[in-house]
């Protein structure tokens, strides 16, 4: 058995010309014949080359692994409890699902309070608006991904610094909007825009307070390569800043070019070479100019990696370190990197929580610490901080938080437009009877919720959602405070989840 899929893909819209008779071994069809016009993964890169190692269906879309992973978090199941209250008294007037405390604060030396024990990680594509302004009026963290900078029109650089980049006015104020006293909008900093100088341009000049340092993410451990149509075009990514194959400036290779001879441009990003020396000389620099938090991003990388990270953050006083886990993607990610790297979420937990383990005993003052990676559900993210307790306690929604984004807003769209979904009739045909939060959203900001846009009241509820169901969780196990829960909430169901479970599995 392959938990691998075959060579077919929603990445490419590619297809088994024989899908009843596949070799799983190889994912290609047990049988090859000579008049197939190459239909699979195998047939599209035949043509494409290597534009086919990422996906041609990004754009409008939102794309993650295919995989199926002999592990994740439906190999356990949640506990449940008959007697007491932790954190409630014993009262059932007063110990119920509606007395559950979900707040949380970050923040080593700028607190920041969180309504939900989550973030939405780094995102610049698709209804990115509603992303991170559903997140402010959710009261919780969200992250501008990289290369924001790349997204404005107006962008200008100098000695190939940033100097004028407006639009993450934009960015930042999609949340500040929404903003009433929790969560915080952080910009991602990889190793292109930290060498271009956008965090302390983003912090002088458009008020940014927070900046996450990218060192890896689920779906794409390297950094992307662009095709570049024209060697100006080459030219022009080359004088940003950017490294470009082949160099445009080499003579032989606008020879070649000109012949159309010369191998395809692309433009590529630089694989993050972080030092220990250098990052804490950068955040002091950074919070002189009026950064108040700092963060880390991190994939499941080799264990090594992972310890001398979260060592890292120490020294470097981080407020939280995200770590992603396979199974994720959502942008401009290598095809097989989606599917084929990366610790699995579930298992990358077990390692995190033995390396914490090991450096509280240690004396040391740990981060915050997230973890994200396929969480779609209350009951995947209630397990996954019980799992992870107390040293894992934030969770990551990324591509269920955008996907309700941009249902909502067609929703939104449909129902003005006077053609309500057919599966929303039965709870009414107008915008108020149909988005039932908005009288809770008028408790917080007033009459001002009515000019709302749809897809950001979707993020709210869509994480009201989750809020609702965790509290059904917690109060289940009798936990009516963050701090209560903890890895006797769930049980394993398999030989592998009872590994993770006894913290024996790993590397």
């Amino acid at each position: 058995m392959s938990f691998s899929p075959v060579l077919s893909s929603v990445f490419n819209q590619t297809k088994m010309r024989d899908p009843s008779h596949l070799c799983s071994f190889s994912g290609m069809c047990a049988m090859c014949t000579a008049d197939c016009i190459g239909t699979c993964e195998i047939g599209l890169s035949a043509v494409l080359g290597m534009d086919a190692v990422y996906p041609n269906t990004t754009g409008d879309n939102q794309i993650a692994s295919e995989k199926n992973y002999p592990l994740d978090y439906s190999h356990f199941n949640i506990n449940g409890r008959v007697f007491g209250a932790m954190g409630a008294p014993e009262d059932a007037d007063k110990a119920n699902v509606y007395h559950v405390n979900l707040e949380t604060t970050i923040g080593k030396r700028n607190p920041v309070k969180l309504k939900l024990p989550m973030v939405l990680p780094a995102l610049i594509k698709l209804n990115w608006q509603d992303y991170y302004g559903g997140a402010a009026m959710a009261g919780v963290l969200t992250v501008i991904g990289e290369g924001a900078v790349s997204k404005d029109p107006q962008l200008r650089y100098e000695n190939g610094k940033v100097v004028h980049a407006p639009k993450l006015k934009k960015f930042l104020g999609a949340f500040q909007q929404y903003y009433h006293g929790y969560g915080q909008i952080i910009l991602q900093n990889n190793y292109d825009d930290d060498q271009q100088g956008v965090a302390e341009y983003a912090i002088k000049e458009c008020g940014a307070e927070a900046i996450e340092f990218k060192f890896g993410q689920s779906a794409k451990g390297t950094q992307p390569a662009v095709r570049i149509k024209t060697i100006e075009e080459a030219l022009k990514h080359q004088e940003k800043g950017f490294l470009v194959h082949p160099d445009p400036t080499d003579p032989t290779v606008r020879e070649a070019y000109e012949r159309k001879a010369s191998p395809a441009f692309y433009s590529y990003g630089r694989l993050p070479m972080w030092k220990e020396s250098y990052l804490v000389e950068r955040i002091d620099y950074l919070r002189s100019l009026g950064m108040k938090n700092v963060y880390f991003k991190m994939a499941g990388f080799d264990p090594e990696d992972l310890e001398r990270v979260l060592r890292l953050a120490v020294t470097c006083g981080v407020d939280m370190v995200t770590f992603d886990g396979a199974g994720g993607g959502s942008g401009y990610s290598p095809c097989k990197m989606m599917n084929e790297w990366c610790l699995p979420t579930v298992c990358m937990e077990s390692i995190l929580v033995r390396i914490l383990q090991k450096l509280q005993a240690e004396g040391l003052d740990l981060p915050k610490v997230a973890i994200t990676g396929g969480l779609v559900m209350e009951d995947q993210v209630y397990k996954a901080l019980a799992l992870g307790a107390p040293y894992i306690s934030i969770a990551g929604i990324c591509r269920g938080a955008m996907a309700a984004a941009m249902s909502a807003q067609k929703i939104g769209e449909l129902i003005k437009s006077g053609v309500v979904p057919k599966a929303y009739t039965k709870y009414g045909t107008s915008i108020e009877e149909i988005f039932l939060d908005l009288p809770e959203l008028r408790g917080i900001y007033g009459d001002k919720a009515d000019t709302f846009s749809l897809g950001a009241v979707g993020v709210y509820s869509y994480l009201n959602r989750l809020s609702f169901g965790l509290k059904h969780f917690a109060a289940l196990n009798r936990k009516f405070s963050l701090e209560h829960i903890n890895k006797r909430d769930v049980f394993p169901l398999t030989r592998e989840a009872k590994e993770v479970y006894d913290g024996v599995w790993g590397l």
